[in-house]
Parts: C-alpha cells; structure tokens; sequence
C-alpha cells in the first residue's frame, strides 16, 4: 500500500493538542473581528471551530487586544470551547509578553518584533555592527520566553516575505536565504534557552518563493540538528478558485514531499470557508503523492498530464491537480498541463479543464492568463471592507491579462508581499487608503468611497 513519508519532527504542545511528531496534521483559521469586540470575536472563533478549526488566531495589535483575549479565552471554554488561541503580534515585542499570559500560543514575527517596519532601505552593517543587532533581539527575546515557560505558551515563529527586515534584506537581499536565516537567528536562540514548544511558519503570496524557502528551511534546520514542526500557508491566496488553487499548489507541493505539520489556507473570504479546503488538502495527501510521482515519472516535452477517470466533482479535481502538479511546475520540470477524464465523466467540459490548467499554471509562476490578484485575509486589523472591495477592484481590472495588483487590509504585510504587484491598494488608517505603483506610495489616506475609482484612474493612466 502507498504510504506518505512524513518528515521527523519534535512535537509542539499547545494548550490541549500537539503538533509535530506522529500527531495529525492540524488545521487552523484566523479570525477577522476587532479583538476589543469580545462578542463578535467569540461568536466567529465557535462558527471557525464548529467547521473543523483545531486553533484560532487573533490579531493583537496592541495591549488592549493583548488583555481582551483574557475574556475571549474565558467565554469561549465556559461556552464548552477549550480550542487554542493564538495571538499574533506585530511590531510591539511588549504585547506578546502580555499575551502570553492569556493565549495557547503567541505568534511573532522577525521581521518586526525588534527591527523596525520594512521601508526597503539599504543598510551597511559591519559585524560587529550585526552582531550588536542581534544582541538586541536577544535582550527582547529572553524575558518573553521566561514568560511563556511561567505560562506553558508556545510560540509560533512566523516569518512572512512581506515584511523582512530591512537589516536582513540588506545583507542577504529579497531572497529565500534571507526569509530562513531570518528565521534561524530567533530558533537559535530559542533552543539556547530550552524553549522546545515552537512551530515555524515561512509564507509568500508567490509560491516557488514559498516553496523554495521552506525547502531550504529544513535543509538549514537539519544542519544544526533542529526539527521543529512546520505550519505551511501561502498567504495573501486570495479568494474563490484562484486562492484555492494558489494555496493547493504551495502547501500542496510540500505535503506530498512530507514537510508540514499544521496548515492554513489564508483566503479573502470568511474564515469558516477556509476549514473545508484545508480539510480537503489534508485529505488529497496521499494520492497526489501518488499522482505526483507518476506523472512526473512521464514528463515528456514539458508537459505534464493527469488522468481522473471521474471528474464529478470540479473543486476536488482542481485541488488534486494542483497538489500533484505543483511541484514539478515550480521546479521547472514541466511548463505545460493536461487534464483529461474518463469517457464515463461528463461534468466538466473540455474548456473548464483548461481553465483549471491555466489557473494551476499561473499560480505556480509558469505562465499568466489572467489578472494577479494578491489579497490578504482580513483579520482584526483591517481597515476597510475587504471582500466588497476586492468584488469591485476584480470586476473592473478582470480583463487586464497579466496585471498583478495588491489588496491589502493594513501595512503589517501590504507594501512587502505586493513588492512584486504592479499595483497596489492598502489600508492606511480607519475608513483611509494608500495607492502604490510598484513600492512607491503614490497617493496617501484617501477616503475609501474614492479609492476604487482613484486606482482605476492609476492604472488607466500607467497604462496608456
């Protein structure tokens, strides 16, 4: 019988389950409310848990939303919801300290919790320059960990190729090896320390970025003897088919290789809708590991094909061609698709099997047909409607093949993962919005019943 191979992990304890080791895979959501809101934020996290959440994450963007999960956490196990939480901190190393106290896990970020926000400037550091820096992480570092062995907290790593320090893209540059070795100076100092309840995470909106990182990742962890549980996601998916397909060919491609302990698919939709896909990915393992390895055993000419002798169902097809397929794209193994079913299957029309193809294509970077969107989530610190915004920036900008335009909720991430984008649109403050072309900001707090219509008129007259 085909078996998956799982790569070795040590396990991550987190309030009531264990991530790494023999455990299951686990899945896990975010919430989108405002963290001060206490009845709204738990009525979300039951609707994501009654759809299969196995941990919830909540923005904590300061003190206040840090001491609110108190009361979050309380009323969600009074209401029989003994569920992890999780708090995700940027920029402010104080509130991870603080929930700490109060949530199963705290999630921080390298590229901010000491270095200042990313402005993409150069910086010359001589060694003992760097060195000075780090000493200053570890002075931060050091007392949070106290707190979190007082609190038996774990803490998730979570490094995002949005928003690298401008210390480490200056001395390693916008690549992979910068994301891990920005990864690797804080589990250096984790495992310095006998802090073993850890679980990394390293996400892109790009996928080969993704995948390539992780890879390198686990090679960089296995030469220092470290083997801490992964959490895998491609952030800023998007939503619909493309964040679907966009987030199976990312996690997908490491699953099938045996790396990943625990999975989000991040998608600009409402985050009960994430658990079924994540559940479904999870469940696709073992045969597109079997997929993969015989399609690509038959790569001719660059293509690769794949057979489905039932082809009832089109989101399950599209998940499992993207999981099978994805690795031999972003490796460049093969630069074309096929996707063929039995005569007994006539749900899909041969044209809705090349739709599928080029939407597997363009989210594994092979080849564009259409108009890139790189949308966040949403969490607790967006600042305007996302999913009605990103309905109307698509319906206008849909016919504009091979534009790639950003659509962020807040500047955690926004101006960093859309580097790339032609285009961006990013929450700047309540109700205010930025429009970037390229990094540049070019236009700043503009009223946000102005800015569809403001971007349209960048775009149209870049575009000219």
């Amino acid at each position: 019988m085909f078996k998956v191979l799982r790569r070795h992990t040590t396990v991550a304890h987190v309030g009531n389950i264990a991530i790494g080791g023999d455990n299951p895979i686990r899945i896990q959501s975010m919430a989108t409310t405002d963290t001060n809101d206490t009845e709204a934020s738990v009525a979300q996290a039951k609707r994501i848990i009654d759809a299969g959440s196995e941990l919830v994450r909540f923005t904590t963007q300061g003190t206040r939303e840090a001491e609110n999960m108190k009361n979050i956490s309380t009323r969600l196990k009074a209401d029989g919801y003994p569920t992890p939480l999780v708090a995700d901190v940027h920029f402010t190393a104080h509130t991870a300290d603080i929930a700490a106290q109060y949530c199963e896990k705290v999630r921080i970020n390298p590229g901010n919790y000491v270095d200042p926000g990313r402005t993409f400037k150069h910086l010359e550091y001589t060694d003992e320059e760097y060195a000075a820096e780090l000493k200053k992480i570890e002075a931060k570092l050091i007392p949070f960990i106290n707190i979190c062995k007082e609190h038996h907290t774990a803490v998730r790593i979570g490094v995002n190729h949005g928003s690298l320090s401008d210390r480490i893209m200056s001395r390693y540059g916008d690549t992979p090896a910068g994301i891990v070795e920005s990864c690797m100076e804080f589990l250096r100092i984790f495992r310095r320390e006998s802090f073993d309840d850890v679980v990394i995470s390293i996400k892109a909106s790009n996928t080969v970025v993704m995948v390539q990182s992780v890879r390198l990742l686990v090679k960089a962890m296995d030469a220092e003897y470290m083997h801490y549980p992964l959490h895998l996601g491609v952030t800023e998916a998007g939503e619909g088919e493309d964040g679907r397909i966009k987030s199976a060919v990312g996690i997908g491609t490491l699953l099938t290789e045996g790396i990943g302990d625990t999975i989000r698919v991040s998608l600009s939709e409402e985050p009960e809708n994430e658990i079924p896909v994540a559940r479904k990915i999870v469940s696709f393992i073992e045969e597109c590991t079997q997929l993969r390895q015989e399609a690509e055993a038959k790569i001719q000419d660059g293509r690769i094909s794949l057979h489905f002798d039932d082809c009832q169902d089109s989101e399950d097809l599209m998940l499992k061609c993207a999981m099978a397929a994805g690795a031999a794209l972003i490796d460049k193994k093969a630069d074309k698709l096929s996707i063929s079913c039995g005569e007994t299957s006539s749900f899909l029309p041969q044209e809705r099997l090349r739709e599928i193809e080029d939407a597997i294509l363009q989210a594994a970077r092979v080849k564009f047909t259409k108009t890139e969107y790189i949308s966040c989530p949403g969490c607790g610190r967006t600042l305007y409607n996302l999913q009605d915004t990103i309905r109307r920036i698509k319906e206008a900008t849909k016919d504009m093949v091979g534009l790639k335009i950003g659509i962020m909720g807040c500047i955690v991430n926004g101006p960093g993962e859309m580097a790339d984008a032609d285009y961006g649109y990013v929450g700047a403050a309540r109700g205010k919005i930025s429009l970037y072309r390229g990094k540049v900001c070019v236009e700043k707090n503009i009223p946000e019943a102005d800015a569809v219509e403001r971007l349209l008129a960048l775009i149209n007259e870049n575009e000219k």
